[in-house]
């Protein structure tokens, strides 16, 4: 019997975590693992006590045709990605990595372009994560060296939007 490549595993088991997802659009999951102890786990869904959207049967930004990828701000979910930040303690997090999976909410396919979003990036760096994995397919996934994100700051490219 082959095992499963530990990759593979832990991006498993971020795809069972989204399925506590309550966005309409898409669902993620996200853990934080360091020396094979998972730190957290964490899934986009309404701040705690607030109506998730799932509930609601809409989403703001679907009404309104936003673009994946654009106008956070106007999103009731926390990030998974930020879900799991805030769930584990910064010394844990220090060179660790974290596994993403994203899934169309419609579709149940697995995004395979998808990676953190820009803000996220940044509460990543700021984490101490080292690395993050997201699913491409059932056995596939990318690697992003966080300190290539540091590196690759985004002001220059999104100076426009600001002028």
């Amino acid at each position: 019997m082959e095992r499963r490549d530990k990759n593979n595993y832990y991006l498993d088991i971020a795809q069972t975590v989204l399925e506590r997802g309550t966005c309409l659009r898409r669902n993620v999951g996200a853990i934080i693992v360091k020396n094979d102890v998972i730190i957290s786990t964490g899934y986009a869904g309404a701040p705690r006590g607030r109506a998730n959207c799932s509930d609601l049967g809409t989403c703001r930004r679907e009404i309104m045709g936003i673009p994946h990828g654009q106008r956070y701000e106007i999103c009731r979910s926390v990030h998974a990605e930020q879900n799991c930040i805030i769930a584990a303690p910064r010394e844990e997090m220090l060179g660790s990595t974290m596994y993403l999976v994203i899934v169309d909410a419609k579709t149940r396919e697995v995004v395979s372009s998808a990676s953190p979003c820009n803000m996220c990036r940044r509460l990543i760096i700021n984490a101490g994560i080292e690395k993050v994995v997201t699913r491409i397919s059932k056995d596939d996934y990318k690697v992003y060296n966080v300190e290539d994100w540091v590196k690759e700051d985004d002001l220059e490219e999104n100076l426009g939007e600001y002028k």
